[in-house]
């Protein structure tokens, strides 16, 4: 799940993308409210975290502003105001939920999973691909009714993979909406993570389900390769 973070304080900005990252999100930071609007532009974001007090346009506008050009993304806002207007005044600009500054970062998680799944396109919190069953809440897999233990990131490329079955996903797609753009050797990491999950999830089970699509990327799917 790929995450726009617009913070211009520097240590919360660092603080929350570090502990989302950790958390098998991908996270691209905006510092201002100006380049906060280019970013949806140039990328698709599952999550936007707003904060509302920014420098050169706020978080108030740089809401209206998105929902005025039709963008549906979810988005959480922060702010260290916790008065009722200033909490009405997001709300009614088109955020979805707000998170009063200074937050515990387990809740601003909670907040981040409970918006991921009221979009129209997640159907609950419960993914399946044949006997491959993933629950997003509490982050539980299973093949064949056997529990499958994977890191933050296996996790996050799974469920990537799992919200789009029977669909090639490039290795650019991937690391667009699991990674971040800052690491060397792309291909190489999305490649060992994949070998990673097979050993997990394919090793002793039949059908396969990741695919390998020579010259394009990988498939997850419980159909026979064709």
């Amino acid at each position: 799940m790929r995450i726009l973070l617009v913070e211009d304080e520097p240590q919360i900005a660092d603080f929350v993308s570090r502990g989302l990252d950790e958390n098998g999100y991908s996270v691209d930071v905006a510092r201002d409210g100006e380049e906060a609007l280019e970013w949806p532009s140039v990328a698709n974001f599952d999550i936007i975290v707003l904060d509302v007090m920014l420098p050169a346009v706020d978080g108030i506008e740089v809401c209206r502003t998105f929902r005025a050009q039709g963008l549906r993304t979810p988005i959480l806002m922060l702010t260290a105001r916790d008065a009722v207007e200033d909490r009405v005044r997001g709300l009614d600009s088109g955020a979805d939920d707000y998170l009063v500054k200074p937050f515990a970062f387990a809740e601003l998680l909670a907040r981040i999973r409970a918006l991921s799944r009221r979009e129209p396109a997640l159907l609950g919190t419960e993914l399946q691909v044949g006997d491959l069953v993933m629950d997003t809440a509490t982050r539980q897999v299973t093949r064949a009714g056997v529990p499958v233990e994977l890191t933050s990131k296996e996790f996050a490329l799974l469920e990537h993979l799992m919200r789009h079955p029977n669909q090639v996903l490039s290795r650019t797609v991937i690391a667009e909406h699991v990674w971040n753009y800052d690491f060397d050797n792309v291909t190489n990491v999305i490649d060992v993570h994949v070998k990673n999950l097979r050993k997990k999830i394919d090793e002793g089970f039949d059908p396969k389900l990741i695919h390998t699509v020579r010259g394009a990327g990988y498939r997850l799917s419980d159909r026979k390769p064709g």
